[in-house]
């Protein structure tokens, strides 16, 4: 019999090139397209021998199924044109909720925080039991006889709608998307939908008041640091070199868990892979183990030294976020100068929580900006970086690529770059500046 054959049009999307991944280690043939710049996403998909095409309608043949990514419209010449000739076409979203029937799924939800949770209980559940994963840096494991099915449930647009999973963690709740949801009401009675189709049960941060407002079928196991808390971690103790703390489950003391993570975030995104992995009937010295080995996902608080200067490279572009980089940069750094590098990503969420974003990086001992990155679904705002830098105590002043050399008076400081658009343009320009 034929393999089936599976092409994605935009593959180096971070979903959808985790997804590819996913459908070729479960041994179909896939194939995809996308934009000729190269992105992070890529190098994984060249590494499995995943052929990619530039956007081009004769790409589309007889014979396969076609993945349509969530930034493209039905108007794109390739979707259009697979419609058209009669080939069977999927969304993202879609095809995703129908991939993870056949297993123990658990997906990963909240307005940010999802990818680093998502990467933890992959790692941890792969370390335990046979485990298939798709996590938003990319990254993606197919494993046909796998029990469990780890993946991240986006919210934009409501996609996650299309998912019904036996858990979903739910990180939080806060105001993004302005582009698609009207308020933070919206926002939450989608994930409140969610909760909803969920059918083993919910883990959700206690310390949120949306998510403390919930309504589900299935139960839902509050997470955090407070009594009222039904997973609880207790005798917290953070340091530059990581954070321990002992967990415990109603009046059940679970164990003591040593992370080489930092920032409260860290603490909380462990606490609900515990919470999961314990309802699962899973041995927490095993699950204790697996979280001292995790270092990381792509793009969140990497780091790189230069003498004496580390840079650090992540995702943050929600307030929210940026505070929990800036915690986690000053837990382990607590005696280094903190330099952040930011880039506003998209007109719509820029304009709508911009006193948020001059709160958050305020955080930092210097601020520099870079113009907005806008997305192709929005046109130009009429707001720019030059506008929250004027909010901001602590610098502010907008940096353009060719004015990097301004960051070499920091000779012994932290600087993080922080953005969602192309900000490791700039950050590459700085570390060439460095490296002469």
């Amino acid at each position: 019999m034929e393999t089936k054959k599976y092409f994605f049009i935009g593959i180096k999307g971070s979903g959808m090139s985790a997804l590819a991944l996913v459908v070729h280690d479960l041994g179909y043939q896939v194939a995809g397209s996308d934009i000729d710049q190269y992105t992070f996403t890529q190098t994984s998909l060249e590494a499995a021998g995943i052929p990619i095409y530039a956007f081009d309608p004769e790409n589309i043949r007889a014979g396969w199924t076609y993945i349509a990514g969530n930034a493209f419209q039905d108007d794109h010449p390739e979707i259009k044109a697979a419609h058209e000739s009669g080939a069977e076409v999927i969304r993202y979203h879609d095809f995703l909720g129908q991939l993870m029937s056949g297993y123990t799924s658990i997906g990963v939800a909240g307005t940010h925080g999802k990818t680093s949770t998502t990467g933890l209980l992959a790692h941890v559940l792969s370390g335990v039991a046979k485990t298939a994963y798709l996590i938003g840096d990319g990254t993606g494991k197919g494993e046909a006889d796998a029990k469990f099915f780890v993946f991240e449930a986006d919210e934009y647009r409501r996609h996650f709608i299309a998912y019904h999973p036996d858990y979903v963690i739910m990180t939080n709740v806060d105001f993004d998307h302005p582009d698609y949801y009207r308020d933070l009401e919206d926002v939450f009675s989608a994930f409140e939908q969610e909760a909803q189709q969920t059918s083993k049960g919910i883990f959700a941060w206690g310390d949120d008041p949306n998510l403390r407002r919930l309504k589900a079928n299935a139960p839902i196991y509050y997470y955090g640091t407070k009594d009222s808390d039904d997973f609880q971690a207790i005798n917290i103790k953070r340091t530059s070199s990581g954070s321990e703390f002992d967990v415990r489950h109603e009046d059940t003391f679970i164990g003591h868990f040593v992370i080489n993570l930092f920032g409260e975030h860290s603490i909380l995104n462990s606490l609900a892979v515990i919470g999961v992995s314990y309802l699962e009937g899973l041995s927490m010295t095993e699950v204790a183990a697996e979280l001292l080995t995790f270092s990381g996902v792509k793009r969140r608080f990497a780091e790189k030294k230069y003498g004496a200067v580390t840079v650090i490279d992540d995702y943050a572009h929600h307030p929210s976020e940026i505070k929990a980089t800036i915690d986690a940069a000053r837990q382990k750094y607590p005696d280094r100068q903190l330099v952040v590098v930011f880039q506003p990503h998209t007109y719509s969420r820029t304009k709508a929580l911009m006193p948020g974003f001059a709160k958050s990086l305020d955080a930092a001992d210097q601020v520099y900006l870079t113009e907005i990155f806008g997305s192709v679904r929005e046109q130009q705002g009429t707001v720019s970086s030059a506008d929250l830098g004027a909010l901001i105590d602590h610098g502010g002043q907008v940096l353009h690529l060719d004015e990097m050399a301004t960051l070499l008076q920091y000779q012994h400081a932290v600087v993080i770059f922080m953005g969602a658009g192309d900000i490791q343009k700039y950050e590459t320009a700085y570390e060439d500046l460095l490296t002469k």
